[in-house]
């Protein structure tokens, strides 16, 4: 198994649970490097100083907040200490929340918990009581220098910690400008209703994969052998114009129509799902799974 990158204790109560935190996400996407076109030469990077044009050491960069445009505060490692927080090697939970009660929007990254040496019955007992309840913790913890807030769930025997944003990091839907409620024609409704359900499908997060990468992959591969790739098709443009929508609701609805030909049948529009299932798999994982 690989090593942990943060190693500490899950708190909650007078409960100290020894854990590691391991990464539960991969970054599959090719990365670049800027090259010298005449060469092939990697291109380093200089810390040049605006006003005087030349390169700066290391030793006399100083880290500074612009309040306003061209305007410094200069901070210090004194400044920095000063604010920072007890490092403290602790998750500590404290509260648990009815998990359909957070906002997807608040959750950013998540990581697998362990249990470290000893901790297994504790860590068991917790995870079981987590399912039991279907309620999520809410956690405070420090990683690298920064305190995160995070959640603590279940997927399958693991806990799964998410940092999660705070409440002022998003934007309020109210400074968007969208279109009022107003009542709309219930034969548009349920044509739409109907184009929605014939849609349907159960969530297969391996289904979807991302065809830009495969693509670039597939051209990074050719190369390499001084091939011409041969590159998925992509779909048609599809025509940005307002249009009748009552008529593309009908030419979607006959499309889609096929897909359920010889396979099951629309969903009912009466039958509702469970935003969360008896083992809730966290909103995140499910959403990043696709897409690296």
């Amino acid at each position: 198994m690989a090593r942990g990158i943060w190693t500490g204790a899950l708190s909650f109560g007078l409960v100290n649970i020894p854990v590691e935190v391991h990464t539960a996400v991969r970054d599959n996407r090719p990365h670049f490097r800027l090259l010298h076109a005449k060469d092939r030469s990697p291109i380093n990077y200089e810390r040049v100083c605006q006003k005087e044009g030349h390169a700066v050491a290391w030793d006399d960069l100083v880290k500074g907040y612009e309040y306003e445009k061209g305007r410094f505060v200069v901070l210090t490692k004194e400044d920095f200490t000063a604010a920072a927080l007890e490092k403290t090697r602790r998750i500590d939970i404290l509260d648990f929340v009815e998990s359909a009660s957070i906002d997807d929007r608040f959750f950013d990254k998540p990581y697998y918990l362990t249990p470290g040496k000893g901790g297994d019955m504790a860590y068991g007992l917790l995870r079981e009581a987590i399912r039991e309840s279907g309620r999520i913790g809410i956690a405070k913890f420090i990683m690298r220098d920064v305190q995160h807030l995070a959640a603590v769930e279940v997927v399958d025997e693991a806990l799964v910690l998410s940092t999660l944003r705070f409440a002022d990091e998003l934007v309020d839907v109210a400074t968007l400008k969208l279109p009022k409620r107003t009542p709309v024609k219930k034969k548009e409704l349920d044509m739409a209703t109907a184009l929605v359900e014939s849609l349907a499908e159960e969530w297969k997060p391996e289904k979807y994969t991302d065809d830009y990468r495969d693509n670039l992959m597939r051209v990074i591969k050719a190369k390499m052998k001084g091939k011409k790739a041969d590159l998925v098709a992509d779909e048609p443009p599809r025509d940005a114009k307002v249009v009748d929508l009552m008529e593309r609701l009908r030419q979607s609805l006959n499309a889609s129509g096929g897909r359920r030909a010889g396979g099951r049948p629309a969903v009912s529009r009466a039958r509702k799902t469970s935003r969360r299932s008896t083992h809730p798999a966290p909103r995140q994982i499910v959403r990043r799974a696709s897409a690296r």
